[in-house]
């Protein structure tokens, strides 16, 4: 089976992953940082702001079944790409709105979507998600991994995390993976 890779940042990785892990054509969802410059981060220092990381999560995922462009999609639908730093009540750059190219081609399809979906006029205001070529990626804690699924009680998980799930749920019951 033939993979692909994609590393995209939109708040709270636990949202990410939540959405993703349900998404027919995804392999594997890993929480973790990107686009930063301290090697080895922790999510206590991520937290800071001062690593310059973005919670991330990076998708394995089947070309065949998922396309990258699908993907982004998704992903443009499940935070709000016009906010800078922040999305709703999680302020930061760690926050931000980001999406790690793999490859040239990557790049352009991102630049397409982001037009194509600006040119719909789907949001008030402009795009602000960074387009930036993944340089490093670090896995989060393990802890961090699966999260909404081993925690789904958990407050923040319960008010934020499980309507995001819903919302993707109800907009792409199609794309739903058969087994959950």
């Amino acid at each position: 089976m033939r993979t692909e890779v994609a590393t995209l940042a939109g708040g709270c990785f636990w949202c990410l992953e939540a959405v993703f892990d349900q998404l027919a054509g995804v392999e594997d969802v890993v929480s973790g940082y990107a686009g930063g410059h301290v090697p080895n981060p922790t999510y206590k220092h991520v937290c800071t702001g001062e690593t310059g990381h973005a919670e991330v999560v990076q998708v394995t995922f089947n070309p065949d079944v998922l396309s990258y462009r699908d993907l982004l999609k998704v992903f443009f639908t499940i935070h709000d790409p016009t906010t800078l730093n922040r999305q709703g009540a999680d302020v930061g750059t760690q926050y931000r709105s980001a999406i790690f190219t793999h490859s040239e081609e990557q790049e352009r399809t991102v630049e397409e979507v982001i037009g194509e979906l600006s040119e719909a006029g789907l949001w008030d205001e402009p795009v602000v998600t960074e387009v930036v070529p993944v340089e490093a990626f670090y896995p989060a804690e393990e802890y961090h991994q699966e999260y909404y699924a081993n925690n789904p009680n958990q407050p923040y998980c319960r008010m934020v995390v499980a309507p995001k799930v819903a919302k993707f749920r109800k907009q792409y019951l199609d794309r739903l993976k058969k087994d959950g």
